[in-house]
């Protein structure tokens, strides 16, 4: 495939990611590969951004992870693929007290209809103290929504009598009918 056919390709791959890239904000779950398990929390700290906290147990260490992933949009907000990186810390039975850098490169689904999202992905990390310096793990996991994603108003809304909290609000007359402005209107 030549460089010609792909620019248009990749053109397109970068300006569709102007769309929002996650339709939940919290979410927590399993996490499950390669001879070990634990937990998993993702929590939105931007449009496209999430910080994500691992908790894994295998039989010789435990560790706690912490990265920083930007999600982009796959064929709609529903399915993503998610890049990052991070570090961890922890126990291991025969080195004592390991560390070390991670990256993360996967993609994860939210299942429409039920508040649960899946995920696949590829960590390597580099180990600090450890003979086995660097790791190429993959793992899938399972999170359950706990907060959603709060929905934002659409222009159709409006068209199509959405805004009904907001003629309430005009019908109603105001209880204080003063002539002169009130101290904070005068303030601000």
């Amino acid at each position: 495939m030549s460089v010609r056919r792909l620019l248009p390709l990749a053109f397109l791959v970068v300006t569709a990611t102007t769309a929002q890239a996650q339709k939940y904000r919290t979410a927590a779950g399993l996490r499950l590969g390669g001879g070990n398990y634990g937990l998993s929390i993702q929590q939105k700290i931007a449009p496209k951004a999430t910080l994500e906290g691992l908790g894994i147990l295998n039989t010789r260490e435990v560790t706690g992870t912490l990265l920083a992933e930007r999600h982009f949009p796959i064929l709609g907000p529903s399915l993503n693929y998610y890049f990052g990186a991070g570090g961890h810390l922890g126990g291991h039975k025969d080195y004592g007290t390991v560390g070390g850098f991670d990256a993360i490169v996967g993609a994860e689904y939210k299942i429409a209809f039920i508040p649960f999202v899946v995920s696949f992905d590829f960590k390597p990390s580099y180990e600090i103290n450890n003979d086995e310096w660097f790791r190429f793990p993959t793992a899938f996991s399972l999170r359950y929504v706990l907060i959603k994603e709060k929905k934002k108003a659409s222009v159709l809304d409006g068209l199509f009598g959405g805004g009904d909290k907001e003629k309430t609000k005009k019908q109603r007359p105001d209880k204080k009918n003063d002539s002169q402005p009130r101290l904070r209107d005068r303030v601000f």
